[in-house]
């Protein structure tokens, strides 16, 4: 279930910088800069739940471990 979740969220924050592309274009720069903005705070959420720390453990496999 998790993965899916993260998978959606990384689809997500691609077609964000799509549309900021598109959005940038059309000459909606602030709007442009807030959906790139936000794709990039999805994808540190993305990062923090699966990327190891020091002891190889990332957050995401210790909650479906039951830790």
């Amino acid at each position: 279930m998790t993965d899916a979740v993260l998978s959606i969220v990384v689809l997500a924050a691609i077609a964000l910088i799509v549309g900021a592309v598109f959005a940038y274009r059309s000459g909606y720069r602030r709007q442009a800069v807030l959906m790139v903005v936000l794709a990039l705070v999805a994808g540190m959420n993305v990062a923090i739940w699966t990327v190891p720390d020091g002891d190889g453990q990332a957050p995401l496999d210790r909650i479906e471990r039951g830790r």
